[in-house]
């Protein structure tokens, strides 16, 4: 499966922005996908994700509350709402598919094996 991110760009403190995440090939239900986001000399990290057959989100305990993650299947897009904006949210933000997923790995990056190219997010104070 290969993945296209969008939608990144800059933002001031207390702005929305939403990114896009859609997927060619193989059908969108049967991965698990997830949002993750890296910073600057920091690590991968997780945002939000959605088991394959789940439509139920799973979100980094910080980012729960302002960050939103939907999905459309029809359009093999799943997306990344992200409100309240702060500059510590400034990172490049992946989108991640993998097949054989289970939930004490979903926020591990090492478990998705196809990763989108990145978009830029920059929130300025």
């Amino acid at each position: 499966v290969q993945l296209q991110a969008s939608g990144g760009g800059s933002a001031r403190a207390g702005d929305s922005l939403g990114l896009s995440c859609t997927a060619s090939g193989r059908a969108f239900s049967a991965y698990t996908i997830g949002w993750f986001r890296q910073a600057p000399g920091k690590e991968r990290e997780f945002v939000a994700a959605f088991k394959r057959y789940n439509s139920n989100p799973y979100y980094a305990d910080s980012l729960r509350g302002r960050f939103t993650i939907s999905r459309d299947n029809a359009k093999n897009t799943v997306y990344l709402q992200m409100n309240n904006l702060k500059p510590e949210d400034t990172a490049i933000y992946y989108c991640a598919a993998g097949g054989g997923i289970i939930t004490s790995t979903i926020r591990i990056p090492d478990a998705y094996e196809y990763w989108g190219q990145g978009t830029q997010v920059t929130v300025s104070s």
